[in-house]
């Protein structure tokens, strides 16, 4: 009240001359003597921290509620695997289930299966998968994820002899979508096309041929009778970095038994992809490796690469999808290597403006390549020195030749 007094004394005309500096000051000499004669202000009380009861959890809401405080506390990526909310608690496998396919059931990152996997020492192998065995999801103590097998569907022919289950174990990856190139040449340099033997004809004089057909072979006079594979030589595999020619793709095309050998050999055909046609090239077949020994697993750090070249020259790359990159041994990479594709970028004009309409827009404008998208992810199954075939294992989005492949 005395404040507000001091103020209207003031006559306006001072007020006007003074400006805002009389103003603050006549206000804090209104602060200063009201909180002379103002009680002083109570001792502050700390309130009683209220407790809320938690809610019952069970173990995947537990699990997926850690899962978002972390996401929310940090700002990199989390670590190590991640459970999907549709984790099935059980899982019976079946006959053509894999490995890989298993995993994308439970975790963002299939090839992390390793780290959830509980080793049961009581189960023979178990880190083989049969089709009747059950996996749990469980938790440990500290709350992570856990996989546990129970064996099932298993076959007791005597109380002398082992049990062993019907079927064989799971594959890691659909071993059909690369039998072709398991053992049995599948990157051609230009001296192995030029003194390879090659398929001249066959005895019904057919232009093509198929299982359980006679065959022609020139070149095989050096060589002895036996098992040979036939292959189609396809498109040239150029580095999208350098443009230097890596090799040629061969895809398997039949397998041909030669009993004859001579400066025409005959054969016959006895397992095949495709039609075996005249020039189709002929190389000694070696047996192909389990495809169980392919273990998932990431890169190390640094390795980018891009697709040279696709399996039969598609030109839109799906799921299962044999591809060849220009990355190889040299480079660090071996069998089991997970790898990301990311879809390159469209070029676009980066015009003046909106419309060529306007009368002040001109010119073209500049390239700009927009940025990279994830559309895949990549398993390498074959490796050589400079270069890797690797299979498509998930697919997100179509890809194509010179698309870019790194660490997941």
């Amino acid at each position: 009240m005395v404040c507000n007094q001091l103020v209207t004394r003031v006559p306006g005309r001072l007020m006007r001359l003074a400006g805002g500096v009389a103003i603050l000051s006549l206000a804090t000499g209104c602060q200063n003597f009201s909180h002379k004669d103002a009680p002083p202000p109570p001792e502050p009380v700390a309130a009683a921290p209220v407790v809320v009861p938690e809610a019952p959890q069970n173990a995947i809401d537990a699990a997926l509620a850690r899962e978002g405080d972390s996401a929310t506390t940090q700002a990199a990526p989390q670590a190590g695997p991640v459970l999907l909310s549709s984790a099935p608690k059980s899982y019976t496998v079946k006959r053509g289930d894999t490995l890989w396919g298993i995993s994308a059931m439970y975790l963002r990152d299939p090839w992390l299966w390793p780290e959830i996997w509980h080793v049961n020492p009581a189960i023979e192998n178990p880190h083989l998968i049969y089709p009747g065995d059950i996996l749990t999801l469980a938790y440990s103590a500290n709350g992570t994820p856990q996989i546990t097998l129970m064996r099932g569907n298993v076959v007791r022919v005597s109380p002398l002899v082992r049990g062993s289950p019907i079927d064989g174990p799971i594959s890691t990856i659909p071993y059909e979508a690369i039998r072709a190139f398991l053992g049995r040449p599948s990157m051609l340099s230009k001296e192995e096309l030029k003194d390879a033997p090659s398929v001249i004809g066959f005895p019904e004089r057919h232009i093509a041929d198929g299982v359980g057909h006679g065959v022609y072979i020139k070149g095989l006079k050096d060589r002895s009778p036996g098992r040979y594979t036939v292959v189609r030589i396809g498109q040239a595999m150029e580095d999208p970095e350098t443009g230097k020619v890596m090799g040629y793709m061969g895809s398997f095309a039949a397998s041909v038994r030669v009993d004859e050998i001579g400066k025409i050999s005959t054969g016959m055909l006895t397992e095949s992809a495709r039609e075996t046609v005249v020039g189709d090239l002929v190389y000694a077949e070696t047996s192909s490796g389990p495809v169980s020994d392919i273990v998932p697993h990431s890169p190390p750090a640094g390795i980018d690469g891009q697709i040279m070249a696709v399996m039969d020259g598609v030109v839109l790359i799906g799921q299962y999808t044999v591809v060849a990159i220009n990355r190889g041994t040299k480079q660090g990479l071996e069998v089991g290597h997970v790898l990301a594709i990311d879809v390159r970028g469209e070029v676009v004009k980066d015009r003046p403006c909106n419309s060529f309409s306007h009368s002040w827009c001109w010119g073209r404008g500049d390239d700009v390549r927009l940025p990279s998208e994830r559309a895949g992810t990549l398993l390498v199954f074959k490796t050589y020195p400079n270069m890797s075939y690797g299979l498509v294992v998930d697919a997100t989005g179509a890809m194509r030749v010179a698309d870019y492949v790194h660490g997941p």
